[in-house]
């Protein structure tokens, strides 16, 4: 059996995900399509290293991770270690806000989770023909922000560029105060030290032109809550954004903040990322 120029007959995948049930779903659905076979399985970062050197599949599919393990951190290394290798991310977090994030990173494609399961497959089919996938409303987003880039003026769109301007190391950071986590448990999960991560803070804060540590954690609350979907009544999934915390209360810190006046906005923050120089067009669904 051949398959189509660029594409191998067989395409051979390895599935990254810390719950077994839905690395069995994928696989078993992956493994029913007459073109894709399922190589490897792997439910940690460290795990997939190895997998991918046994079972040298030609894509990854992995779920966004946020905590501990950082995958974005592991798409640059996946990328500088086998240029090759076709990324398709997939995650309950908005497509608007994180595809580019993660492909910039070095992913091909990224899928929601709320998606089709036909999707999956065409996305896949799609990165290793050589394209990129994302959502059809994803496309024509980023085709009408070209248009319209020049004629951005309002207070919103400041802010959103000015979210723009955060690293990847900034952002999580960003995203784990929006969580409620305080800047121990932060420094805890990554690996670093506390003055490290309030040397972060003090960067975003001067980035956002925000004056209090409340301001921050309120700016990074809204702006969570717009990104995973989930209403300030509901509660953010633990593990989308640690791994290994104790169930200790609100640090004392978190409480000194609260405690503080608050001068953030109100208005509703959507994030979009700037286009990469040389960014190529995007394969999108049909």
């Amino acid at each position: 059996m051949t398959g189509p120029p660029g594409r191998p007959a067989k395409i051979r995948i390895l599935v990254l995900d810390e719950q077994p049930l839905l690395r069995c779903g994928i696989s078993t659905y992956l493994n029913s399509q007459p073109d894709v076979m399922v190589c490897g399985e792997a439910d940690s970062i460290a795990d997939a290293r190895s997998k991918i050197a046994e079972c040298q599949p030609h894509v990854v599919v992995t779920e966004l991770r946020l905590g501990v393990g950082d995958s974005l951190k592991l798409l640059k290394q996946l990328k500088a270690e086998n240029r090759a290798l076709r990324i398709l991310v997939y995650s309950a977090f908005d497509e608007t806000i994180f595809a580019e994030r993660v492909m910039r990173a070095g992913a091909n494609g990224y899928l929601m989770k709320r998606a089709p399961k036909e999707k999956l497959a065409t996305a896949i089919r799609d990165i290793v023909e050589g394209g990129i996938y994302v959502s059809r409303e994803v496309a024509l987003n980023r085709f009408e922000k070209s248009l319209q880039r020049q004629s951005k003026k309002n207070h919103s769109s400041r802010l959103t560029n000015i979210l723009e301007n955060l690293s990847d190391r900034e952002m999580h950071i960003f995203q784990l105060l929006g969580s409620g986590l305080g800047t121990r448990d932060i420094a805890q999960l990554l690996g670093l030290s506390v003055k490290t991560i309030e040397s972060h803070r003090e960067n975003i804060k001067h980035k956002l032109h925000l004056s209090s540590g409340a301001q921050l954690r309120e700016l990074a609350a809204k702006w969570v809550e717009r990104a995973s979907g989930v209403p300030k009544s509901g509660k953010l999934p633990v593990h989308a954004f640690s791994e290994g915390l104790s169930g200790r209360g609100e640090s004392e810190e978190l409480r000194r903040e609260q405690q503080q006046p608050t001068g953030c906005a109100s208005h509703a923050l959507s994030l979009h990322i700037p286009e990469s120089s040389g960014a190529v067009a995007a394969k999108t669904e049909g």
